[in-house]
């Protein structure tokens, strides 16, 4: 393949922006709320995509990761702890963030949208693809992948409290969890449950399953952003403001990465196990994204301009960690690695 065409945005990261597109055009689709409406398709639509999760889960790969106990630590760490300091270092001191009034301002808005990602937990998914084509750990990387995906339960929504509550456009805290327990926890123990009996289900139509998964993802997406158009949440966004944003994203990402980067080396990480910390601990989750927006928060039409800098951020994680993958794999074909270590990733 040309290597023009890893810089090209992959169909799903398209559709994403095409579904703002179609937000702006035509808001009252998707703003509406009712037993029927398409928010409550989307509301609904988490809980199938969180039980085919679980579904895929095998107990005993996640066992196998278990040991690694350094990798898991940096791993969370990062996802954790180094992305929320950063943004905690740059906001607080500088009062970027109005923390009487985080909405009140545009500028406000996308700080507390950045630092709501720095909260996230990784991907799952997508992690796992990475690491697979780079010839990583796989079986340390769905350890992480899942667990950073069932922590960001209950971690998200405490960093949050930072800036947001009950006072100042939040949800009281035991109710968010509460909520996330029953749309993410349940459905996912609910399907590693039946992973014995049903997971060939989940193998044999897996590209359905992920195709089902992203459309309820731009479902979400449309329907967040269409309450923020109809709301004018979006007045006096400058192109200049996404644009500064867009490489804040790409600073935070490579400062994060080299960060991992150099504690890898510091901890004597094999190649594979590093590449594991990397992909993992640098990546942040959308799917968590759209459903924690939704549920933080009591004003339904600010969900679209706190997932905005999300968005950014996994468009441009998928496209730069899937070229840093690639040629990762060159490496491993071409004799980069050695003759132990290519044996141990195979």
């Amino acid at each position: 393949m040309p290597r023009w065409k890893a810089f090209l945005p992959s169909p799903f990261v398209t559709a994403l922006f095409v579904s703002i597109f179609l937000a702006w055009c035509w808001p009252p689709l998707g703003s509406g709320r009712g037993p029927v409406s398409l928010s409550s398709l989307a509301h609904w639509g988490i809980s199938v995509i969180f039980f085919f999760y679980g579904l895929r889960l095998d107990g005993e790969k996640l066992r196998a990761g278990l040991s690694n106990i350094p990798l898991h630590a940096l791993t969370q760490g990062a996802v954790f702890i180094l992305f929320p300091l950063i943004l905690l270092a740059v906001t607080l001191p500088t009062g970027l963030i109005d923390r009487s009034d985080p909405f009140g301002s545009i500028p406000s808005a996308l700080w507390l949208g950045t630092f709501f990602l720095a909260a996230l937990p990784s991907t799952v998914s997508s992690s796992v693809v990475m690491v697979n084509i780079a010839r990583g750990n796989l079986p340390a990387a769905i350890f992480n992948a899942s667990l950073s995906s069932l922590a960001g339960v209950f971690i998200t929504p405490l960093w949050m409290r930072v800036y947001i509550n009950a006072s100042t456009g939040g949800t009281e805290l035991l109710s968010t969890i509460v909520s996330l327990v029953a749309q993410v926890l349940l459905p996912v123990g609910l399907g590693l449950a039946l992973n014995k009996r049903l997971g060939w289900f989940s193998k044999k139509y897996d590209q359905a399953l992920r195709l089902f998964d992203q459309s309820v993802i731009l479902l979400i997406v449309y329907t967040s952003f269409c309450r923020s158009f109809a709301e004018d949440m979006f007045a006096g966004l400058t192109f200049a403001q996404l644009a500064v944003l867009s490489a804040g994203m790409i600073a935070l990402f490579f400062t994060v990465y080299g960060i991992i980067a150099a504690a890898a080396s510091l901890l004597k990480f094999n190649r594979e196990d590093k590449i594991t910390a990397l992909y993992c601990g640098s990546k942040k989750s959308l799917v968590h994204g759209t459903v924690m927006s939704a549920l933080l928060l009591c004003d339904p039409k600010l969900a679209g301009i706190l997932i905005l800098p999300t968005m950014i951020y996994h468009a441009l994680q998928l496209l730069i960690v899937g070229i840093l993958a690639a040629g990762e794999a060159r490496k491993v074909s071409s004799g980069g690695a050695s003759p132990a270590q290519q044996r141990r990733c195979v």
